[in-house]
């Protein structure tokens, strides 16, 4: 029997703990459309889609918004972000006045997707959603740009995809 200041109560304490996998891997697929303009070598996103399979969402908005948080990033390395050095080694970009990034006056609408497979390696079925936008962007926005300078018998193969590395390919500079 308890004194009376003590209230039987039921717990459980309940650990999960991976053992048949180190990494719970998503997957998914993007798409790009752009506009190339051949004679400046700028490069505009006009849309970007995403369908991703990141198991069990369990908040569908804050998924939406890691994917498309990612996939700015993506975006930014495959237009922006370079590190610049000079002659002696000197990095000559290394503070955001000088490092592009990408604005958000600059991104399209990125429309994303889930299918959802929920995976038996997590106690919720959920895998990792964050990474995704970030590893698959900057590949759908080259093929789309070499899609769009087929026509001309070119390509890029390099990222940062700055305006100077389009007119290259195009044979212009």
């Amino acid at each position: 029997e308890l004194p009376n200041h003590i209230q039987p109560t039921l717990s459980a304490t309940y650990r999960f703990r991976l053992h048949d996998a180190l990494y719970i891997f998503t997957n998914g697929i993007q798409g790009a459309y752009v506009e190339v303009d051949t004679d400046t070598g700028f490069i505009k996103l006009l849309n970007h889609w995403v369908v991703e399979d990141c198991g069990r969402v369990i908040s569908p908005q804050l998924a939406d918004e890691q994917v498309r948080g990612g996939c700015v990033q993506g975006i930014g390395g495959a237009l922006y972000e370079e590190c610049v050095y000079n002659e002696t080694a000197q990095l000559q970009n290394g503070t955001l006045a000088d490092y592009l990034t990408p604005m958000a006056g600059e991104m399209p609408d990125i429309n994303v997707y889930h299918i959802e497979t929920p995976t038996s390696l997590s106690e919720l079925g959920a895998k990792g959603v964050g990474e995704s936008g970030t590893g698959a962007a900057p590949a759908a926005l080259m093929n789309a740009v070499n899609d769009a300078l087929r026509p001309f018998n070119s390509y890029v193969t390099d990222q940062p995809m700055t305006p100077e590395t389009i007119l290259q390919a195009l044979g212009k500079v």
